[in-house]
């Protein structure tokens, strides 16, 4: 598992709402350009089509469709899911960092060959640098 974690300026409730929204993926989760998400929506097993980046990758086209599934859903703190395409589990737990703060950790695992050749190793540290830049822009306004 390689992990990225980091202080967010919102409070945890905020950065839920912002997480754990389908359509929010592709704003912070890089490689993601659009979600649409199943009938179930946010619960264990519902089943997203992703819009992957217009940037190439190893073995992946650019531009191309792929399917998520959610693996876990802890309302409030941790959302997870298979990149079934890439077959990568990625996620995020989120925690109480003080008043209006939120720790969260942010993480991927999958076979090593991908992680290594695909830069997926760089993936948490992209996502939770967007989740930062995400809730301080918010926190400004």
């Amino acid at each position: 598992m390689i992990e990225a974690q980091g202080f967010l300026q919102a409070p945890r409730d905020d950065v839920w709402a912002l997480v754990s929204e389908p359509y929010h993926l592709s704003d912070w989760w890089p490689g993601y350009q659009g979600v649409n998400p199943d009938r179930r929506g946010l619960a264990v097993n519902a089943r997203w089509t992703v819009q992957r980046s217009t940037s190439p990758g190893f073995l992946r086209r650019p531009g191309g469709r792929g399917l998520i599934v959610l693996t876990n859903v802890v309302e409030g703190w941790e959302l997870r899911w298979h990149d079934v395409e890439q077959g990568l589990d990625c996620g995020v737990s989120l925690d109480n960092a003080g008043t209006g703060c939120t720790r969260a950790v942010v993480g991927v695992d999958g076979r090593w060959i991908r992680l290594i050749l695909e830069g997926a190793r760089s993936l948490p540290q992209q996502a939770l640098a967007r989740l930062q830049a995400l809730c301080q822009t918010a926190a400004e306004l």
